[in-house]
């Protein structure tokens, strides 16, 4: 919520501003008894939702950027429907917001071990917003006492030592009814200064109730102060509700009755963005109305003090303006109205209607996420003639746009995933949305960047797939999931997966994930050197392409396996499976792969002391490079060719070979020479 700013200004506060800033100079228990302070302080702002706790701390960490030249970074704890944020996932959303890439698939320890590691570089602001309990603070605490940590909270972070508490209540009638002045003009104030009052009191001296109040006389400039507080004060209080989050349900009250039927409805149906993030294009498919439609609802929300512009902490990298394409602008739902909007919905909206307007929402993203990849695709291909026939509010000027609009809705994109997931009666459209946003990662930000997303996005898709029994599903995740895995050097985590992967491709009786799986399997033993069981399970994977007569696979795997038998030292067994090999990649009319096949055998030749032999096929391989065109592949051969001359006792020739390879690099592949 805008809490006690207003038009951009900050009100009040000034003794909870003095007494922080107080908080920070003073010694803390470690410096009394005479040892040097572990970590950083901890500065805790306490209050409801709606007493300005997170303008307050917003306004505390503004002022206090400069004193930290490592920049100042801001999380979010909770999520719009009231759920705690995994502390894993804020880990990973700080890591990015620094610059650092966090590893697919780490846990909670490691990710908040590397954001302290992150800080302790650095001497910087962390403000973590909304925290339900200590347990989501104590990890992100930097080691470093040059830092600062800004917690916002309802009540007190016990656990968490030497923390400093600042109590946020009502705010005084002197900066209360200033804040109501900047919305309503300071005639209505003046001419009745006890209307003013008594509609402060009414509020609760609450921010939140005052902006959304304010708001609402401000879009009445003929209604009186008066009138206001006469109507807030004939609204019927809830007895089921904690007094202390009345006049905020009262103020909502007041401002949504006063709406519009469609105008409400679409309201109430915002609190369904995901992350709380909406735009004109989520709004507009929320509530099936058209784009501009939506875009001034939006701003008439924000005038309202409903909905509050996104935009991020000093110093925090901001989007470009091109963020806005294939959305407009960006706007934010606030945490103290999440539950009341909720509420609402729950009350006047059926069911279906909810469901309906949900699948409208995902199906846009879907068609967003489309056309940001598509933007990426060659002019005149088949992807960008479909983006052609895109709305315009669907589309993007360029690659550079579509990626700062992915880049500036990635926390809600992925959001709308778990959403999407964990709806359960939306799988179809789930299933569709993660495949879009895979494809929209890894075509703007590539397979490596993009990992940490993607290992989520698997990991979803797998938990769907087992809820379903979606056997196909399961294993197509579980063989991306270990492939991250293995990437990540844990490959015995991958070998499981890959081996529940191949239980999930017979069950769905998937030739080509029980392939791909057994294939995984051995490369998983190969990698930790257990060369019996990687032979084992290429001699499976093969057998399978045997039965099905995949010619490719076929001579591919024999490769596999040489290449396992020489590590094991079975010098005889791979030269066996080089061979089988080579006459594969003969019987595709596959020269290339034929010289490299040849090549791996005049190796194996070589390892077993039989240089001759090791020579006529180097010689064969060379020739077959030349017939197939491969001038890197002819040239790297001619210098194996030289190696083996040499160790044969003939230095002439090695050396007519090497000056052949070279003048094969410097005048038929001068870019190749330092490859």
């Amino acid at each position: 919520m805008a809490g006690q700013c207003a038009g951009g200004q900050f009100i009040g506060r000034q003794r909870e501003l003095k007494s922080l800033r107080a908080d920070i100079e003073r010694a803390g228990l470690d410096t009394l008894s005479g040892r040097k302070e572990p970590r950083a302080r901890v500065l805790l702002v306490a209050g409801r939702p709606g007493s300005g706790r997170s303008a307050l701390a917003g306004e505390l960490a503004k002022g206090l950027a400069g004193d930290y030249p490592g920049g100042a970074l801001r999380a979010r704890l909770v999520q719009p429907g009231g759920a705690a944020v995994p502390t894993e996932r804020t880990a990973r959303d700080l890591l990015g917001a620094m610059g650092v890439t966090p590893s697919p698939g780490a846990d909670e320890d490691e990710l908040t071990g590397m954001v302290r590691d992150a800080l302790a570089e650095r001497r910087c602001l962390l403000l973590l917003d909304d925290a339900r309990d200590a347990e989501q603070v104590d990890p992100l605490i930097p080691d470093d006492p040059g830092c600062l940590v800004i917690a916002v909270a309802q009540g007190p972070l016990t656990g968490i030592p030497d923390v400093r508490p600042c109590t946020v209540g009502g705010m005084d009638p002197k900066s209360a009814i200033e804040l109501l002045g900047r919305f309503t003009g300071e005639v209505r104030i003046t001419v009745d200064p006890q209307a003013a009052e008594s509609l402060v009191e009414l509020c609760g001296g609450q921010p939140a109730a005052m902006v959304l109040v304010g708001g609402w006389l401000a879009a009445r400039p003929n209604t009186s102060v008066a009138d206001a507080a006469k109507r807030l004060r004939g609204l019927p209080d809830d007895p089921e509700q904690p007094v202390g989050v009345r006049p905020l349900a009262k103020a909502f009250q007041l401002v949504h009755d006063s709406l519009s039927a469609p105008a409400a409805r679409m309201l109430r149906l915002l609190v369904m963005a995901p992350a709380g993030l909406v735009d004109p294009n989520t709004a507009s498919a929320l509530a099936g109305c058209s784009f501009a439609d939506a875009g001034l609802a939006l701003e008439d929300f924000a005038a309202l003090g409903l909905l509050r512009t996104s935009d991020g902490m000093p110093d925090e990298p901001r989007e470009p303006d091109e963020a806005g394409e294939s959305g407009g602008e960006l706007y934010e739902v606030p945490g103290c109205l999440a539950a009341l909007l909720h509420e609402a919905m729950t009350e006047h909206d059926r069911p279906a209607e909810i469901q309906l307007a949900r699948a409208r929402m995902l199906e846009r993203t879907v068609r967003q996420l489309q056309a940001c990849r598509a933007v990426t695709e060659p002019e005149g291909s088949d992807a960008r003639r479909r983006l052609a026939g895109l709305p315009r509010t669907l589309r993007f000027s360029g690659p550079g746009a579509a990626e700062a609009w992915l880049l500036a809705r990635r926390h809600a994109l992925s959001a709308a995933a778990r959403l999407a997931v964990a709806d359960g009666e939306l799988d179809t459209l789930a299933r569709r949305l993660i495949a879009a946003l895979v494809r929209a990662l890894v075509a703007h930000r590539g397979p490596e960047s993009a990992a940490p997303e993607l290992y989520e996005l698997h990991g979803l898709v797998l938990d769907m797939a087992e809820r379903r029994g979606l056997h196909r599903e399961q294993a197509a995740a579980l063989l991306n999931l270990a492939d991250l895995d293995v990437q990540m050097g844990r490959t015995d985590a991958a070998l499981l997966r890959y081996r529940s992967a191949l239980d999930a491709g017979r069950r769905a009786n998937d030739p080509y994930a029980i392939g791909r799986a057994m294939e995984s399997v051995a490369g998983a033993y190969q990698e930790l050197e257990d060369w019996e069981r990687a032979a084992d399970w290429y001699g499976r994977a093969l057998s399978q392409r045997l039965a099905r007569g995949e010619l490719a696979d076929e001579a591919r795997l024999y490769g596999r396996l040489g290449a396992v038998h020489i590590y094991a030292g079975r010098y005889g067994d791979a030269l066996r499976g080089w061979r089988a090999a080579a006459a594969g990649y003969r019987r595709l009319g596959d020269m290339p792969g034929h010289a490299r096949a040849l090549s791996e055998v005049a190796r194996v030749q070589e390892y077993a002391g039989r240089p001759r032999e090791a020579l006529r096929t180097c010689e064969e391989a060379v020739a077959c490079a030349r017939h197939a065109g491969d001038v890197r592949l002819q040239a790297a051969l001619q210098l194996r060719l030289a190696d083996t001359l040499d160790r044969l006792g003939d230095p002439t020739a090695a050396r007519l070979h090497r000056t052949a390879a070279e003048e094969l690099l410097e005048t038929k592949a001068p870019g190749l020479r330092n490859p």
